[in-house]
């Protein structure tokens, strides 16, 4: 599958689209425009959880690529996104503890790519993101990844807490990293573990943090406030990975 982010245009494409649940990333109309077609691509939207943008005629004018977009754009997917079944299916199948990284609305493409990047050198699972307010599977992101994208699943979800509780009825501990926690080092990140890595501004949303069985904060010498998102991910999965080299208990 190639790199490319494709757009699909035009009023009855885009309806077909959403209905046949095609992985679509971000939905552009034109703003103030609400005839019957676009108020029924507003409605399957909404039914799929799509999030959509509001924009003047120049901006849709600038993403065209046929010219004759009709008001509508919409963003898809460059791969297809996994079910986070798959990602647990990974782990049994290689009869290993479940591994999983979930990404708390991380909007920059090149700190998601990066991430799944590590995921994969890591030997995590899968990548778990949200449908909302986060970056999606662009090409920007897969080309970031350097391929780890065609190896290690990201699953979409529309509910990143609910997703937590169902993984934890499965026997899954997380960890989110924050720097009000307690240092990594002394925190036991065996066995099944999920984590969770927040936004480039905000850090873990308090509800998702308060899911959490571990806030890993990680060791600090430098004069500003935080690591960049990619790198604090790729940190705390490979102390994850000493961790189960070394067997801690």
């Amino acid at each position: 599958m190639g790199y490319e982010e494709y757009t699909i245009e035009g009023r009855n494409a885009v309806i077909e689209a959403l209905r046949a649940q095609k992985p679509i990333d971000r939905l552009f109309i034109l703003d103030g425009c609400s005839d019957g077609p676009v108020s029924t691509i507003k409605r399957e939207a909404k039914k799929n959880d799509v999030q959509v943008k509001f924009v003047e005629k120049e901006r849709l004018d600038q993403m065209s690529v046929t010219g004759h977009h009709q008001g509508v754009i919409a963003k898809c997917a460059a791969y297809e996104y996994a079910e986070v079944d798959d990602i647990l299916k990974k782990a049994a199948e290689k009869g290993e503890d479940p591994f999983i990284i979930l990404l708390d609305g991380i909007e920059d493409p090149h700190n998601l790519g990066a991430i799944i990047r590590s995921a994969n050198m890591a030997g995590a699972h899968g990548v778990i993101i949200p449908k909302n307010r986060a970056a999606g599977l662009t090409a920007t992101v897969a080309r970031t990844s350097a391929g780890a994208i065609n190896y290690t699943p990201v699953a979409k979800v529309t509910n990143l807490a609910r997703t937590i509780d169902e993984l934890k009825e499965k026997g899954i501990w997380f960890a989110c990293a924050d720097m009000d926690g307690q240092i990594m080092y002394g925190q036991n990140l065996t066995g099944p573990i999920g984590l969770v890595i927040g936004s480039e501004g905000d850090g873990v949303s308090r509800l998702v943090r308060e899911k959490c069985d571990y806030v890993c904060a990680i060791p600090t010498r430098g004069d500003i406030d935080s690591l960049n998102a990619s790198v604090a991910a790729g940190v705390l999965m490979f102390e994850t990975v000493r961790q189960r080299l070394s067997g801690k208990k």
